[in-house]
This record gives structure tokens, C-alpha cells and sequence, in this order.
């Protein structure tokens, strides 16, 4: 198998679209924990980047042509990223000025979570496992929910 340092080696890889990414990789990495990996400038100006954290990672890219950020509450994807204390990490994405979505909660998955939107419009969920619940069992108890 060929590796590539210049690659995540994550298998699956967001890529998310941002006005100004040079100022995105500050902020999120100061927000939400990320290390930059890799930025690639332009006629100096930042036009691609990627991000790591634990065994994952992002990629970010610069608006223009077909690409376009994200700007108003049309939602249609976020990213999921899992951490071991997401009441510290809320407190730091607070901090910084995470624009909060969902405060932390307990889900009945087994997790806690809280969901931010980050300057550029991007819903990012970040979850922490609290334990270990059946698929079944939780699938069961949200779908009589629902039947109410």
C-alpha cells in the first residue's frame, strides 16, 4: 500500500469551505483543539489547509468558483468529532466565541454532546461517550417517542 505524507491518512476526510481559511485554521484550532498538518498558499494568500485531531481529519478549502461557505440555516451536512471531555471542550469553544447551537447534553445513545457553528456557518457536533448503550434499545425508546 502507498502512503502519502501530504494526505490525512484518515479514510474519510471532510472538506469544508471557508471565505477565508487562513483565519479559519487560527480559530479552529484555537476553538475546538484542531493542529494544523498541512497550509498551502497562493500569491500569499491561504487556499487550502488540513487539520487533525486524534485520528481524524479536515480538510479546508477556499470559496470560490462552485465552492461556496455556508451562510444561512440551510444545514445540510455537519461534522461529528468525538473527544474525551466535551464539557472542557464546550468551555473552550465558549471561550473563544463558538456560537452554540445545542448546550451540552446527554443523549440516549450513550453520549454527550453540544453543537457550535463556527464563524463560517459550519454545524460541528462534538461528542463524548458516556456509555455503552444497545442500538436496539435506544432505537426502540425514540421510535415509541415518536408514536405518541
Amino acid at each position: 500500500m502507498v502512503t502519502n505524507r501530504s494526505a490525512p491518512s484518515a479514510t474519510v476526510v471532510p472538506i469544508l469551505i471557508y471565505e477565508d481559511v487562513g483565519q479559519a485554521i487560527d480559530w479552529l484550532c484555537k476553538a475546538f483543539g484542531f493542529k494544523e498538518s498541512l497550509r498551502a498558499e497562493w500569491k500569499g494568500v491561504v487556499s487550502h489547509a488540513q487539520l487533525c485531531v486524534a485520528e481524524g481529519a479536515i480538510m479546508l478549502g477556499r470559496a470560490g468558483g462552485p465552492y461556496r461557505s455556508p451562510r444561512d440555516e440551510n444545514v445540510t451536512a455537519y461534522v461529528h468529532v468525538q473527544v474525551e471531555d466535551v464539557r472542557g471542550h464546550f468551555e473552550q469553544a465558549v471561550k473563544v466565541g463558538a456560537q452554540i447551537v445545542q448546550a451540552v447534553t446527554d443523549m440516549p445513545f450513550g453520549e454527550r454532546q453540544y453543537t457550535a457553528r463556527d464563524p463560517a456557518g459550519h454545524w460541528w457536533t462534538f461528542s463524548q461517550h458516556i456509555a455503552d448503550i444497545a442500538p436496539e434499545t435506544w432505537a426502540k425508546e425514540a421510535q415509541a417517542t415518536r408514536d405518541k
